[in-house]
């Protein structure tokens, strides 16, 4: 018996329509799992979160290519973007809650905060200079 497993990726420019496309092509690959309305919508925050953070921080609005891979394993969800930016120097400060690099531009500093509540695993990998990866991780259909 086949184990059940996908993958794709969607790659697009950093401008703030195509946050919505991100979100919508997550939602969709996801349904291949049976997930819980509230399962897509956790991964829709997430993957909002981390595509807004690349177009904001990461390209500081230049436009260049964010890159969005999907994929499952049984029931687990992986979500993988990445940028080719200006990176993270500090990660561990940049996920502490209500930090922002860009105050001037009223952002809260929540965005990897909401990452890791709706997801069950969150990673960064970044070099300054290079970009940054945000990895994610949730397992579909565990409350049920």
């Amino acid at each position: 018996m086949k184990e059940n497993t996908n993958e794709m990726i969607l790659v697009f420019d950093s401008i703030s329509v195509n946050e919505g496309l991100a979100r919508v092509t997550a939602a969709s690959f996801c349904t291949q799992l049976n997930p819980t309305l509230e399962e897509v919508a956790d991964l829709k925050t997430a993957v909002s979160e981390a595509v807004t953070n690349c177009i904001i921080h990461g390209y500081e609005g230049k436009i260049n290519k964010i890159e969005m891979k999907l994929q499952y394993h049984g029931n687990e969800l992986y979500v993988h973007i990445t940028d080719y930016g200006i990176g993270i120097t500090d990660i561990e400060k940049a996920m502490e809650p209500m930090y922002t690099s860009k105050p001037d531009h009223e952002r809260s500093g929540m965005g990897f905060t909401f990452m890791e509540a709706f997801m069950d695993e969150i990673r960064v990998e970044s070099q300054p200079g290079k970009g940054t990866t945000v990895h994610m991780k949730k397992t579909i259909g565990r409350k049920r």
